[in-house]
C-alpha cells in the first residue's frame, strides 16, 4: 500500500484559519448593500459601489502577481491583511446622506478591493506550492473550505450585531475578523523555494494570458463571477424586497452546500479529472440564479443558495487545479492571478452591468440575466472541454 503524501500540516491549518478570517471580513460586506440604502442609494448606486471594488481588485491582479511571484507569498498576505484591517474602520468615519461621501466611499472601496486582491492571491498560491501534486483538487477544495465557512460565519455575524448596534458595530466586527487572519499567518516560516531564481525570467502575466489554456481559465473564471455578483450583492435586496427576514440563510445554505460537494468532489476530480466536474458545477449555478426570482419565503431562497453553493464549491477547486496543474513554481503566481483576476472581472462587469439591468427590469430580470450568461459559460466549458484545449 503506497504512502499518500501528508495534506494537513501546520502551514496548511495556519494558512486554513488566516483565509477563513479573512473571507469572514470581506462576507460582512454582503450586507453593506443596506447601509447603501439606509443612505439613499438604490440599485445603480449599489452596482457601481460593489463594482468598483471588483474593478479595483481584478486591474491590479497583473501587478499583484508579479509582486506575489518576486516578494514572496507570506510578505504580500501581509501587506493585504493590514489593508483589509484599516479600511472597514475608515468607513467609521462616514456620516450622512450618501451624496456626502460617495467619491471617499469610492476610493476606500479601491483600496478595500486592492487589498483583498492582494490577501487572495497570496494565500491560493502559498497553499497551492504546499500542496502535494496528487492532491491537488483535493487539497486546494478542502482549503477552499475555509472560504466557505467564511462566506457563512461573515453574514451570520454581521447581520444580528447590525441590527442591534449599527453599522459602526457592523465595520468594527469586519476589522476585528481581518486583524485576526493577520495574527494567525505570522508564525508562518517561509523558505526559499528550488526554483526561486527563476522568477526573474518567468513570462509576464500577459505572456501566459495569450495562452489559449489561461485564456478559456480566465473566461470561465468571468462567468463564474458574474454569478457571484448577482448572489452577493443583489441577494439581500431581493430578500428586503420580498419581505424576507433573515437574509443570512441563504448564505448559510450555500456555504453548508459548498463545504459538503468538497469532502467527495475533490478526491473525484483528482482520480477522473476537472474535465469531467466542471460542467455539472456550471450547470448547478444555473439552476441556483434561475431559481432566485420566483423566491417568495425562506425555503425556496435557501434552495436556491443550496444549488448555487454546491456549484460553487464545484466550479472553484477545478478551474483553479486546471490552471496550476503542472506549471512551474517561477509563474503560479501568476496564474493564480489570471484565475482570480478573472473572477474579480466578472463580479465588477456583473456588478455594473446587473445594477443598471436591476433599474430596468427589476430584481427578477437581474437573476434572469445572471442565470443566462452562466449558461453561456456551460456552453463554452462543453465545447473548450471537448477539443482539449486546457491540456
Amino acid at each position: 500500500m503506497s504512502h499518500r503524501p501528508s495534506l494537513y500540516t501546520p502551514a496548511f491549518i495556519a494558512l486554513f484559519l488566516a483565509n477563513l478570517c479573512m473571507v469572514s471580513s470581506f462576507t460582512t460586506f454582503f450586507l453593506f448593500p443596506l447601509f447603501i440604502t439606509e443612505r439613499g442609494g438604490g440599485e445603480r448606486e449599489i452596482g457601481i459601489i460593489m463594482g468598483i471594488f471588483a474593478m479595483a481588485s481584478a486591474g491590479c491582479r497583473p501587478w499583484i502577481s508579479e509582486m506575489i511571484d518576486r516578494l514572496g507569498r507570506k510578505r504580500c498576505f501581509t501587506i493585504g491583511s493590514v489593508v483589509m484591517t484599516l479600511m472597514p474602520l475608515l468607513h467609521l468615519l462616514l456620516s450622512g446622506s450618501l451624496e456626502r461621501f460617495y467619491y471617499p466611499l469610492l476610493l476606500m472601496r479601491i483600496v478595500h478591493g486592492v487589498g483583498l486582491a492582494i490577501c487572495f492571491t497570496a494565500v491560493f498560491t502559498f497553499v497551492a506550492d504546499i500542496i502535494p501534486e496528487g492532491r491537488l483538487n483535493e487539497g486546494i477544495g478542502m482549503f477552499g473550505v475555509s472560504g466557505l465557512i467564511g462566506m457563512a460565519i461573515g453574514p451570520a455575524l454581521a447581520e444580528p450585531i447590525m441590527e442591534k448596534f449599527g453599522f459602526s458595530a457592523f465595520f468594527l466586527t469586519a476589522a476585528a475578523l481581518a486583524a485576526s487572519a493577520f495574527l494567525l499567518h505570522l508564525p508562518l516560516k517561509v523558505t526559499d523555494h528550488p526554483d526561486q531564481h527563476l522568477v526573474k525570467g518567468a513570462p509576464s502575466f500577459f505572456a501566459l494570458l495569450k495562452q489559449r489554456k489561461f485564456m478559456i481559465v480566465g473566461g470561465l473564471s468571468m462567468v463564474f463571477g458574474f454569478g457571484l455578483a448577482a448572489t452577493g450583492n443583489f441577494v439581500a435586496p431581493l430578500a428586503q424586497e420580498r419581505s424576507l427576514r433573515h437574509i443570512s440563510l441563504y448564505y448559510m445554505t450555500y456555504s453548508g452546500a459548498a463545504v459538503a460537494v468538497r469532502f467527495f468532489a475533490g478526491k473525484l476530480a483528482d482520480r477522473v479529472g476537472e474535465r469531467q466536474i466542471l460542467p455539472w458545477g456550471l450547470g448547478l449555478a444555473v439552476a441556483g440564479l434561475l431559481l432566485l426570482p420566483l423566491v417568495t419565503g425562506n425555503l425556496l431562497l435557501m434552495t436556491a443558495g443550496l444549488l448555487f453553493g454546491t456549484g460553487h464549491g464545484l466550479i472553484f477547486p477545478t478551474l483553479n487545479a486546471m490552471a496550476i496543474r503542472n506549471e512551474p513554481y517561477a509563474v503560479r503566481g501568476k496564474i493564480t492571478g489570471i484565475f482570480t483576476g478573472g473572477i474579480d472581472s466578472g463580479i465588477f462587469s456583473g456588478s455594473l452591468i446587473l445594477g443598471l439591468v436591476g433599474e430596468w427590469l427589476g430584481l427578477s430580470g437581474l437573476f434572469l440575466c445572471a442565470g443566462f450568461l452562466v449558461l453561456l459559460g456551460l456552453w463554452l466549458a462543453r465545447v473548450s472541454l471537448a477539443t482539449g484545449e486546457t491540456t
